[in-house]
């Protein structure tokens, strides 16, 4: 799908196919061969394709040539309420700014921009905004991360306070909880593989562009500060993501120590009835309680006091 925008009365606007020739900004997602071929005539650029966008090497996600910046940039996209990881491409040149998307992204769609000041080429105007714009929805998810960390913390540590013995489905909701936050670990890590690439692309524009103007080399330098403190913020949350683990960890630990007591314990008070009964069990001829008239009564008397005092004994031990 391609979509072209131009700057006119100071304002973004959407241009139909017919008007493609006044474009500054031409966004592909998920492009054709056709759409490619329509935008390299276009703009006398040569567009990436996915496989050289992906590429993890600095040196191909970061290159000039003829003031004409290629940039590659790691995306975050949400489906189906989760989070995952994408790539975007940017074209930079004085006169376009052509964007590569290989999945649906809100930050692009919900894009508006502030006319560009003077002197500013309207294309470094837009390639800015749309950095900043992808910060501000780093930022959100991050907060977003942040609260539903906290609610994990509540579920995993407040409610257990005051409780001695786990509920029927604990291990089975601290299972829950540990794959939840599995998927949050995943999250972020692409949050911060974003995070990565603006932190390398925003300096170097500054310099290998210098057409670029004043402004937008200080906004970059903005972008760039904001991006430094959302890294200090995800460190924070890694750490708390790896404390939350541990501690789920050793919650369903705890749990499964807890069953194995009780297995043992019930174990132990088992062996001596099994005793008793075995010896009263023997076929000798002459076994004296056989001719008491309450040997019954006392063999039943024996093993329940037999099973019942290492239970009592465990209590007072604080075992149980």
């Amino acid at each position: 799908m391609l979509k072209a925008y131009a700057c006119h009365h100071a304002r973004l606007q959407s241009l139909p196919p017919a008007d493609f020739t006044d474009a500054v900004w031409f966004d592909l997602e998920n492009p054709t061969a056709e759409e490619y071929a329509l935008v390299t005539r276009l703009t006398g650029n040569s567009l990436p394709h996915y496989d050289d966008l992906a590429e993890i090497e600095n040196s191909a996600r970061l290159s000039v040539e003829d003031d004409v910046l290629t940039l590659s940039l790691p995306v975050v996209t949400r489906v189906k309420g989760v989070l995952e990881d994408g790539v975007c491409g940017f074209v930079l040149s004085p006169k376009h700014l052509i964007t590569l998307r290989f999945a649906p992204s809100a930050v692009f769609a919900q894009f508006t921009s502030p006319p560009p000041p003077e002197n500013v080429p309207p294309s470094a105007h837009l390639f800015a905004g749309l950095l900043e714009a992808i910060s501000d929805k780093l930022a959100d998810a991050l907060e977003k991360l942040r609260t539903e960390l906290n609610d994990l913390s509540h579920q995993i540590f407040h409610h257990r306070m005051g409780s001695r013995t786990p509920s029927r489905n604990a291990e089975r909701e601290l299972q829950a909880i540990l794959v939840k936050l599995g998927l949050d670990y995943d999250s972020l890590s692409y949050l911060r593989d974003c995070q990565l690439g603006i932190a390398r692309i925003a300096p170097y524009a500054s310099v290998a562009a210098p057409w670029l103007g004043k402004p937008v080399r200080e906004r970059l330098k903005s972008v760039q500060k904001d991006v430094s403190s959302l890294n200090e913020f995800s460190t924070h949350l890694t750490d708390k993501i790896q404390f939350l683990m541990d501690a789920t960890l050793g919650f369903i630990n705890i749990a499964q120590n807890s069953l194995i007591k009780v297995l043992t314990i019930v174990s132990i008070m088992g062996i001596p009835p099994t005793l008793i009964a075995g010896i009263y069990g023997m076929n000798f001829k002459i076994i004296p309680e056989l001719s008491w008239t309450y040997g019954y009564a006392y063999a039943w008397a024996l093993m329940i006091i037999s099973a019942v005092a290492p239970l009592i004994w465990f209590r007072k031990r604080g075992w149980i």
